[in-house]
């Protein structure tokens, strides 16, 4: 019978199992006064370990790298809830929550314990600080162990984001991350050059396929998206024969376009952003995409699109610093 050992848990073929994964925490003081860690120090993680009757894929599906981005996290939970293990054909790890503790806290983005974010940095160091610890333990304990990585993402509480995929401009797995990319029903899929977040240090590091899914925005959880990123999931497991979508729909009406040069605009200076766009909406080159301003009202600077593009995500906050993101755009590459 088949067997599928994983973080000191053996399951067999057709069991599905709920438990806490736990990321050694020994050394950091007061650890355990500290919400997200339990009484031994550790850091713990919720997840469900799916074993399928057949072989296939192994596939990890994490949510709340950032806290805030919620969507992600009730369509984990369905999705594994939902799957019944005797029909499922490889391994499956869902990661409910792996920023467990900034979730607790409503720390968003962060890590609760250190401010540390944990889609940048990779790959961490087994002996830094606690968000350190926990890359450097995906790197050593998941990485390894699996065959693609789906992770979900949200716009959080200040960027207003378009639903779009970034999928990894890695070239031996390019085409098949892109293929599983279109399998979704996500309109807009970005090349990404990233390779120190979570999905991009695991292509890079590991020459395996990943995405990254971006849906929602202004720490809002609405039905509507939490059913669009389990469909999503969901379809990615049909694409890899994994499991049926029989009941998900895909859509073939929707137009998937492909972006392969992504334009991101960052504060000079501090000052007060007034965008002029909507998500998704094309703008002509030249057109205002928004002004800068100081605290006084005075004009800083206008940031006009330098081609035709559409609007992938741009932030709503206010007040920006030197840095911050402004907006992005997508010159379209292609349209399917």
């Amino acid at each position: 019978m088949k067997e599928w050992t994983i973080l000191g848990n053996c399951l067999k073929g057709g069991e599905k199992l709920q438990t806490v994964l736990r990321v050694p925490m020994d050394g950091i003081e007061n650890a355990a006064k500290v919400e997200g860690f339990d009484h031994d120090g550790s850091y713990e993680i919720p997840a469900t370990l799916i074993c399928g009757a057949g072989e296939g894929k192994t596939v990890l599906v994490s949510a709340s790298i950032h806290n805030g981005e919620y969507n992600g996290v009730p369509a984990v939970i369905r999705a594994a809830k939902a799957i019944d293990p005797a029909k499922l054909s490889g391994n499956i790890i869902f990661m409910h929550c792996v920023n467990y503790s900034g979730f607790r806290t409503h720390c968003y983005r962060l890590v609760a314990e250190d401010g540390y974010n944990l889609n940048a940095g990779y790959p961490g160091d087994e002996n830094g600080t606690a968000g350190q610890r926990i890359q450097a333990w995906f790197v050593k304990e998941i990485f390894p162990n699996v065959d693609f990585v789906f992770d979900l993402h949200g716009g959080g509480a200040e960027e207003m984001m378009t639903p779009l995929i970034f999928w990894p401009h890695h070239e031996p797995v390019r085409e098949e991350a892109l293929a599983a990319a279109k399998a979704t029903n996500v309109g807009f899929l970005i090349e990404s050059h990233a390779d120190n977040g979570e999905y991009s240090y695991f292509v890079h590091g590991f020459d395996k396929p990943a995405m990254l899914l971006e849906r929602g925005c202004g720490v809002f959880c609405t039905e509507a998206e939490v059913k669009a990123d389990y469909d999503d999931i969901r379809l990615l497991l049909d694409h890899f024969g994994m499991y049926p979508a029989e009941d998900v729909v895909y859509d073939t009406a929707l137009k998937r376009r492909v972006f392969h040069k992504t334009i991101y605009l960052e504060a000079e200076r501090e000052g007060l952003w007034y965008p002029a766009v909507k998500c998704g909406s094309i703008v002509k080159k030249g057109e205002s995409l928004g002004r800068l301003e100081d605290i006084f009202g005075n004009f800083i600077r206008e940031y006009p699109a330098e081609d035709d593009c559409y609007v992938l995500y741009y932030t709503q906050a206010l007040a920006l610093e030197p840095g911050d993101a402004m907006v992005a755009y997508g010159l379209l590459a292609s349209e399917e």
